[in-house]
């Protein structure tokens, strides 16, 4: 099926289904292993956002360059990536001249506010903290938590009950641990030193299920690891505990561009490009 038609069917069935971010203890719990890419929608279509009057000819964005498949550099020495292809698109829709410059990302701030760029976006979590230095447009992805398990050794489920005295792989002293004790108190956790160290114990058969985070775990089973493991059930999106997504910055006066930016996300939203980015960049999605 074309990407397109497949993107926009997609679309209308989550939309049929109310299917935004699960938020709670516990997301849904689909069939595991599911093929299907489901499409994240972070905005609401009840809702139709006036198109803004921007003073903008064109549009700047930094970024940086080292966060594949988000930004990064191809082969021609090129930027790009989803967060880039984003960029480009918004600019399309919002009818303006685009440029995007990649620069160091402990230097990003300090550039967008010296008006070396209009906007950020290189994957920037929307914090308490980081909203006292910037202003940001609406969430355009968030990091789930999910779990991972062997495709030869399936559970029946994620559920407090079904993972009941089974062995769950996380990292120590992360969020991901935290959560699994709190909300999953019958679950046997085993914090790893690192990302690494928990996935090679799953695929080593040492553990029964793998809680971590979505959008690493993605990359990780698009590559060969997929072959041994897959998604079990929905995501988990409590913010308490892994925060309240990824925006794109301005400078904290500049509202008219955050409205623009808000603006064209939910229109690349329904016109069915940002499905058609996700589905590029992350055959194996994070939701």
């Amino acid at each position: 099926m074309h990407l397109r038609l497949y993107s926009l069917l997609l679309i209308a069935l989550c939309a049929l289904a109310g299917a935004a971010p699960v938020r709670g203890a516990q997301a849904e719990r689909g069939a595991s292993h599911a093929e299907t890419a489901v499409i994240p929608n972070f905005w609401d279509l009840r809702q139709r956002l006036p198109r803004p009057a921007l003073g903008y000819r064109s549009l700047h964005f930094l970024t940086d360059q080292d966060y594949p498949p988000f930004h990064f550099l191809g082969p021609d020495g090129q930027l790009t990536g989803f967060n880039v292809d984003l960029a480009r698109a918004i600019c399309t829709e919002l009818q303006l001249s685009c440029t995007i410059q990649s620069r160091r990302w402990d230097t990003l701030l300090s550039a967008l506010n010296d008006k070396q760029g209009d906007a950020i976006i290189a994957s920037l979590a929307i914090t308490g903290e980081s909203r006292k230095h910037m202003g940001f447009s609406r969430p355009y992805y968030r990091t789930p938590a999910r779990f991972v398990t062997r495709k030869a050794h399936p559970l029946g489920g994620v559920g407090p009950a079904e993972l009941k005295g089974r062995t769950v792989a996380v990292v120590a002293r992360s969020a991901h641990e935290a959560y699994l004790r709190q909300f999953f108190p019958d679950a046997v956790a085993r914090p790893f030193p690192d990302a690494d160290a928990a996935r090679q114990a799953l695929r080593a058969g040492e553990v029964e299920a793998l809680f971590g985070d979505g959008v690493g775990l993605a990359i990780w089973l698009n590559g060969s690891e997929g072959e041994c493991c897959g998604f079990t059930g929905g995501p988990f999106l409590e913010s308490r505990f892994f925060g309240d997504g990824v925006g794109i910055a301005v400078r904290l006066d500049d509202r008219s561009l955050r409205e623009a930016l808000d603006y064209a996300l939910q229109r690349l939203w329904e016109k069915g490009i940002y499905a058609d980015l996700y589905l590029k960049y992350f055959p194996i999605g994070f939701f």
